[in-house]
């Protein structure tokens, strides 16, 4: 059990992908669940990735750890979803397990979610976002977190926007957390 808060009402139903929307650019943009067959357009996004996108850490720089870091995100214990600009991947997200889900429990998994830098603004990440926790419902996804820099309002913005509340204030990053069921 982690010492994390987390909200005693499970947030409203998210749609799960697949879904497409026009974002506010006018841009026809796909979601649907990752699976192994994204390897390398995920790959191919992760090595085009702003660096002053890249925050903790992550994504990573070297081609040899990013393909690394996405078999490790691709595995059957995470739940992936992509943004898709036609062929071409312009936004992931993921839940990576943090403690396994037992029985009595579905478990803490940790968001992570990135959206290429031309592509923010125009409303991606947050349908990204939503399809992301829509399909850990369907997963039986119970809580997740994330950290997001103090300094990120757009971030913070967004996280609040579906139901995010603050579960530890007291570190340089802010932890957020919110519960599925």
């Amino acid at each position: 059990m982690t010492g994390r808060a987390y909200p005693d009402e499970a947030a409203a139903d998210f749609e799960a992908p697949p879904s497409s929307f026009e974002d506010q650019e006018g841009r026809q943009i796909d979601l649907a669940v990752a699976t192994g067959a994204d390897y390398e357009d995920l790959v191919e996004m992760y090595q085009a990735f702003d660096p002053e996108d890249r925050a903790q850490g992550v994504p990573p720089v070297r081609d040899e750890a990013i393909r690394d870091w996405i078999e490790t995100l691709l595995s059957d214990e995470c739940v992936n979803v992509v943004a898709r600009d036609g062929a071409v991947v312009v936004g992931h997200a993921t839940l990576v397990p943090d403690t396994p889900p037992t029985e009595d429990d579905g478990g803490d998994y940790e968001l992570a979610i990135f959206v290429q830098h031309e592509y923010q603004g125009a409303g991606i990440g947050t349908a990204l976002l939503k399809a992301l926790l829509g399909r850990g419902q369907d997963e039986d996804v119970e809580k997740v977190w994330l950290t997001v820099e103090r300094w990120n309002e757009p971030a913070l913005a967004l996280y609040r926007s579906v139901g995010f509340v603050t579960a530890n204030a007291e570190t340089f990053e802010m932890e957020m957390a919110i519960r599925l069921h």
